[in-house]
């Protein structure tokens, strides 16, 4: 399903831009979702825990201006399409630096909007989302595999650590681990580099000899049996991403 979110500071703006791209996805895209925030520390809250295929962006913010939570958008995927929207012809330049989709002036003409918007969602791949379902102690929790960074073993339970770093705790598995992960390695991104963790390539920082740097900062051992058979893999993903 595709996924959107709105950002800006501005109320009248923000109703606006959601009403048109709603319009828009009525016709498109009419089992898409739009979640609107007015802060961008709100939606990188949520980013923490949801993906969103495409941004619409303020530029002009008076907190955190839209360049800056584009690329605080851009560190955590790669994959995401942002369009900016502001009042301001001057950032256009700047705005690249993030690698936007598009960039859009206001007041936001619903043809331009509808065509950046048809755009990006040519460029979303919704068919290779995986999510995966866990039990915690507070109820069952479904989360998608592009805000895991990697899940870790300790103790019969499992830890996810997510895109922001939370980390969500499982119930004391029944079964093994290699069978609890099996799902999530169907996504090309991840790997089992150790016997305990299963990582997501794609936001892996660095790998050395002794294991992957994750854009976290967590660390994540490879098992010395298994480092050519992990460096291998990891080497054609970033040969097949770029």
């Amino acid at each position: 399903m595709l996924r959107i979110a709105i950002c800006d500071d501005t109320p009248d703006e923000l109703q606006t831009i959601a009403a048109l791209t709603k319009a828009y996805l009525a016709v498109h895209h009419p089992n898409a979702s739009v979640r609107t925030f007015s802060h961008p520390d709100a939606l990188l809250t949520a980013c923490e825990t949801e993906t969103f295929h495409i941004y619409l962006l303020d530029m002009v913010m008076p907190m955190v201006s839209g360049l800056e939570l584009g690329r605080s958008i851009r560190r955590l995927s790669t994959d995401a399409q942002i369009i900016f929207i502001t009042t301001e012809r001057s950032f256009a330049l700047d705005a690249y630096s993030v690698n936007p989709l598009h960039y859009l002036l206001k007041p936001v003409n619903a043809d331009a909007l509808s065509a950046a918007l048809a755009l990006a969602a040519e460029k979303v791949d919704c068919g290779r989302e995986t999510t995966v379902t866990i039990k915690t102690h507070d109820g069952l929790h479904t989360l998608s595999a592009d805000a895991i960074v990697c899940c870790e073993y300790v103790r019969h339970i499992v830890v996810y650590t997510l895109i922001g770093g939370k980390r969500v705790e499982t119930v004391t598995l029944s079964g093994s681990f290699a069978a609890h992960i099996t799902p999530l390695l169907q996504d090309r991104r991840f790997i089992q580099p150790h016997a305990a963790f299963a990582v997501n390539m794609g936001c892996v920082e660095r790998l050395s000899k002794d294991g992957f740097t994750l854009q976290t900062g967590v660390f994540v051992p490879v098992s010395g049996k298994q480092f050519t058979a992990v460096r291998s893999a990891y080497m054609r993903y970033r040969l097949g991403e770029e």
